[in-house]
C-alpha cells in the first residue's frame, strides 16, 4: 500500500519503542514520512529506533519526555517547533494496562491508568491542537481498545480509560473539523505482541475460539489502518471508532 502524501508529513507517535507503536513508526517510515517519537530515558534504545526508521526510508526525530510529565513534554515540543518544524499527524499510542479484579483496585491504580491512558493523551492533543490547525489537513489517531467498547472482567479501570478516549475522539473531531483536522479512534482486539505471547498456550487457544477469524491480529494490521487514517486517502473520515478485532465484537 503506497500512500504518497505521507512522504511530506511529520507525524508524532507516542509509545513507539515496542509493539504496535514500533510497527506504526516503521510503517510510516516505509512511506518516507518524518517520524517524531518520544522516549523517557533510554538513549541507546532511542538511537536504535531512529536508525531503524531511517533504514526503512523515513526521517527520525527523537524527543525526550514522559507523556505524563507535562513540563518536560511542553519544553521538548516547544523546542521542536521553535526550530521551524511542523506536525501534520499525531498517533496517541502510548498506554498501559493492569488487570485486576475491582475488589483489589486501589485508588493509586485508578489514578495511574487514568494519567497514562487518558489524561496524557488529552493534555498532549490539546497542546498540539493549535499547531495541527496551522498545518491544515492534519489527522489525529487515538489508540483505544475493543475493551473500551465491550468491557471486560478484571479490566474495569483500563476499559474506562479506553472508553474515555472514544468520547474524547468524537468531541475533538467535532471541534476541529472546521479547521480540516480529523480525529479517529482505533479499537484493536487481540493483537500478537510480547504481552499476548506471554499468555499460556491454552489461554491463547481459548481466546482464539471467540474470534470469528480464528486468530490473533498482527501489529502490521493495526499499522496499516493507522497509515490510512493519517493519509489523504481517508480525508472524508472523522469521528469514527474503527474496530480491528477479527470479528470478536460484532
Amino acid at each position: 500500500m503506497i500512500l504518497s502524501d505521507l512522504s511530506s508529513k511529520s507525524i508524532l507517535v507516542t509509545g513507539a519503542s515496542r509493539g504496535i507503536g514500533k510497527t506504526i513508526a516503521l510503517s510510516l517510515a516505509a512511506q518516507k514520512a518524518h517520524v517524531v517519537f518520544n522516549y523517557r530515558g533510554d538513549e541507546a534504545q532511542a538511537k536504535e529506533l531512529a536508525g531503524a526508521i531511517e533504514a526503512a526510508g523515513g526521517k527520525a526525530t527523537a524527543l525526550k519526555f514522559d507523556i505524563t510529565d507535562v513540563k518536560a513534554m511542553t519544553e521538548a515540543l516547544d523546542a521542536y517547533f521553535a526550530a521551524g518544524n511542523t506536525l501534520q499527524g499525531l498517533v496517541n499510542n502510548a498506554g498501559k494496562s493492569k488487570d485486576q479484579l475491582m475488589l483489589r483496585v486501589k485508588p493509586d491504580d485508578v489514578e495511574d491508568l487514568l494519567n497514562v491512558n487518558l489524561k496524557s493523551t488529552m493534555v498532549l492533543t490539546n497542546y498540539l491542537s493549535k499547531h495541527l490547525m496551522k498545518a491544515g489537513g492534519a489527522s489525529i489517531v487515538n489508540m483505544s481498545s475493543i475493551v473500551g467498547l465491550m468491557g471486560n472482567t478484571a479490566q474495569t479501570v483500563y476499559a474506562a480509560t479506553k472508553a474515555g478516549l472514544i468520547g474524547y475522539t468524537k468531541s475533538v473531531a467535532k471541534e476541529l473539523s472546521s479547521r480540516q483536522v480529523r480525529c479517529n479512534a482505533i479499537c484493536p482486539g487481540f493483537i500478537a505482541t510480547d504481552m499476548t505471547a506471554a499468555l499460556p498456550e491454552k489461554a491463547r487457544e481459548e481466546y482464539s475460539k471467540n474470534i470469528p477469524l480464528g486468530r490473533f491480529g498482527e501489529t502490521q494490521d493495526v499499522a496499516n489502518l493507522v497509515c490510512f487514517l493519517l493519509s489523504n486517502a481517508s480525508n472524508y473520515i472523522t469521528g469514527e471508532v474503527i474496530k480491528i478485532d477479527g470479528g470478536l465484537y460484532i
